[in-house]
């Protein structure tokens, strides 16, 4: 199951769709006599990418995401929690760079956040999940190293370095802290998944987001708001991803 998920999922992106649609149109207006379906599907293809591609759109879609908890500033709200949680997500395993520059911007983030709240209530444990890593090189071993080069004493972290997704992470969470609150540590647009996943096994995460992608700037307004940019196709796909994946665990019944 685990990897049929993976191989179904990036057919979902929209940059995929996008590019389905477009080869599967252009056949049709080369080879086939079927022109006005291949017109159909270039012209929806590009209309999505046209829409993926702006700032307001992408924004639209990651906003509901990333709204739903606030990020985790008044820390006496956690004050007597054990544990904090941090679900990394992404990394490389090149020995040729140091542990920080191996994780994904995303796990990066993640930590720093864990480590600053982890900072202010020390008698916590850090608790790093992110997954079997590449080459028999453990992607939580890559976190752990990190967080000992920012100040972390090796003694006060706790290591998963099975849990393959969210779902499993949970489980992992779920053995460790029991009834014990604890902070939770993810990315933004991903915390609302993790917490209903969490909260459906009984457990009591204090939510704290990190790696926001839509901050409300101030001031002036940006020109660059209203040009076409990778980055917002990004965000597209990020919601979807989370989206599709809060579905899923709908359908079989984890959250």
């Amino acid at each position: 199951m685990f990897l049929l998920k993976k191989i179904v999922g990036p057919f979902f992106d929209p940059l995929s769709i996008c590019l389905m649609l477009f080869v599967i149109g252009l056949i049709m207006l080369w080879f086939t006599k079927r022109q006005r379906v291949g017109k159909v599907l270039v012209t929806i293809g590009l209309a999505i990418l046209i829409i993926a591609s702006y700032h307001w759109p992408s924004v639209r879609f990651i906003r509901p995401l990333e709204s739903q908890h606030p990020a985790l500033l008044q820390i006496d709200k956690a004050s007597g929690v054990k544990w904090v949680v941090v679900l990394g997500e992404g990394f490389v395993a090149d020995t040729k760079m140091p542990p920080n520059s191996q994780l994904s911007n995303s796990s990066l983030a993640r930590l720093v956040e864990g480590i600053r709240i982890h900072k202010t209530l020390p008698r916590t444990q850090l608790v790093l999940s992110n997954g079997p890593g590449q080459n028999n090189i453990s992607a939580t071993g890559a976190m752990a190293r990190t967080a000992e080069l920012l100040g972390v004493d090796r003694q006060k972290l706790v290591l998963d370095s099975r849990s393959r997704d969210t779902e499993e992470q949970a489980l992992f969470i779920k053995k460790l802290v029991g009834n014990d609150r604890f902070v939770l540590v993810t990315t933004a647009s991903h915390i609302p998944r993790s917490v209903a996943l969490l909260k459906k096994l009984g457990l009591h995460p204090i939510p704290a987001p990190t790696d926001h992608i839509d901050k409300q700037e101030t001031g002036e307004i940006n020109p660059s708001a209203f040009l076409p940019a990778a980055v917002n196709i990004m965000r597209v796909e990020l919601a979807v991803h989370e989206y599709l994946g809060m579905l899923w665990a709908k359908m079989r019944g984890r959250i």
